[in-house]
């Protein structure tokens, strides 16, 4: 925020001199983050005088703080009105532009900074937050290369540029600038969690760790962080430990639903379904809208024969943002085997729409139309399943149940053998082959006994 000057209070002040004391008092509660009441003093000075770019651009930068950022593009171009050259100014319109995703305005105004003053280098550095957000991450880098030739200390820059090296994979190249960044600014926000972020998802579980608590050492009460390091924990089988991060959130938030979701997954894992119940249950009533629990309500009550909830439960989910494709697989046999068939097409539907090459979609789509009593339309889904995904075994062996109803041995005997290339002479291909052989002979021998029947002589 930009400073103001201080002055000697006179027991007749001008509105000049009373709008400076103003902003005087928001520069002094801005710098001990009280943003709302900074803003308030703000407000008053501008009412006392609108003239002054500066204060219009300190209000922004305040509405910034408080993540207003609508509001913050309104006083950033007032104070442009005032000061149309200003880059400072500038530059802090086209990174809200950024934030409120109106990318083509942002570069705009990047562009229009690099013609007033082509040496200011934050119109670089911020750029590439731009195009990192446009997924054109080739023009990021080079914007990262224009902010180094003007200073290749930035660690900003370097930690931008992790951020678009992060999104598309490159999690080495991702941890070395952010690296560089902790080196260059040691106190950067978060920077031991983003690096954590990368290694753990570089498989470095050892420097996952490492960063993790160096940035709990920091912030010690972050509810964000304690969360990613008690999944982390969580995915490396320390489960005691990742239940006593969770315990502490909760200490810090009571009301934390995603916590009480995987504290319910601890449980689940450890077997404690009861207990696993009345976690999901106590998430769910905490938050609503949260994905997961009744996916797992639903499971576990299927588990146990408890088939009454577990429709309600899993059309509930549907109606969240759940597309996890493996989750979809799962629920669609869910609810077909408790008779919810068009909703098990709606998970089926949902998968092929992401993946239209999931065979398992396809076989789970058979069994809907076999439930239906439409052989034809799950033969041709079955073929379909087996085409793209050779390792369905139950595709095969359902086809050739179909094949064998039909009487078409010959059929039934191809596609056990194809399943026996595709994935093994197994013993229960074997069986089947066996089965058709023995079902073959007897619709020979049967079709014998008719034609001797019906010919008396």
């Amino acid at each position: 925020m930009a400073d103001s000057s201080y002055f000697e209070e006179d027991e007749d002040l001008s509105s000049w001199d009373q709008a400076e004391q103003r902003v005087g008092e928001a520069y002094e509660l801005y710098e001990t983050g009280l943003m709302q009441q900074a803003l308030d003093k703000l407000h008053e000075a501008i009412t006392l005088n609108p003239g002054c770019g500066a204060w219009h651009f300190n209000m922004g930068l305040t509405l910034d703080g408080l993540e207003r950022y609508e509001e913050a593009i309104a006083c950033f171009q007032h104070a442009l009105e005032l000061s149309p050259d200003d880059v400072e100014i500038l530059n802090c319109l086209a990174v809200d532009y950024t934030r409120t995703a109106q990318y083509d305005l942002a570069l705009s105004i990047f562009e229009r900074i690099e013609k007033i003053d082509p040496a200011f280098e934050p119109a670089y550095c911020n750029r590439i937050i731009t195009y990192t957000e446009m997924e054109q991450h080739e023009k990021a880098e080079q914007m990262f290369y224009l902010a180094q030739e003007l200073n290749p200390d930035c660690p900003i820059c370097f930690y931008n540029i992790g951020n678009s090296l992060f999104t598309r994979g490159q999690y080495a190249r991702a941890i070395w600038c952010w690296e560089k960044t902790a080196e260059l600014e040691p106190t950067h926000p978060q920077i031991h969690y983003r690096i954590a972020q990368a290694c753990w998802a570089n498989k470095q579980y050892d420097k996952t760790k490492e960063h993790f608590l160096e940035e709990l050492r920091k912030n010690p009460g972050d509810a964000e962080i304690l969360l990613d390091y008690s999944l982390f924990l969580l995915e490396s089988g320390q489960l005691q430990k990742a239940a006593e991060k969770l315990n502490w959130i909760l200490e810090l938030q009571p009301d934390f639903a995603p916590v009480m979701f995987y504290l319910g997954e601890i449980n689940r894992t450890r077997g404690n379904f009861d207990a696993a119940l009345q976690w999901y249950r106590k998430a769910i009533h905490t938050d609503e809208r949260l994905a997961g629990p009744r996916f797992r309500l639903a499971q576990i009550l299927m588990w146990q024969n408890r088939k009454n909830e577990v429709a309600d439960l899993l059309k509930s989910e549907l109606r969240l943002s759940c597309e996890d494709e493996q989750v979809l697989l799962l629920m669609g046999r869910m609810l077909l085997s408790v008779g919810e068939y068009d909703e098990a097409v709606n998970c089926f539907l949902r998968v092929l729409d992401t993946n239209p090459n999931q065979g398992q979609a396809y076989f789970g789509m058979a069994a809907v139309l076999m439930n239906k009593r439409d052989v034809e339309g799950c033969l041709q889904f079955l073929e379909h399943s087996i085409g793209l995904d050779v390792k369905i075994a139950a595709a095969y062996t359902c086809a050739a149940m179909i094949h064998c109803k039909q009487k078409n041995f010959e059929r039934a005997f191809e596609v056990i053998e194809k399943a026996k290339s595709a994935i093994g002479n197994f013993w229960y291909l074997r069986l089947w082959t066996a089965k058709i052989a023995v079902l073959a002979c007897y619709e020979k021998l049967l079709e014998r006994i008719c034609t001797r029947l019906s010919d008396p002589s």
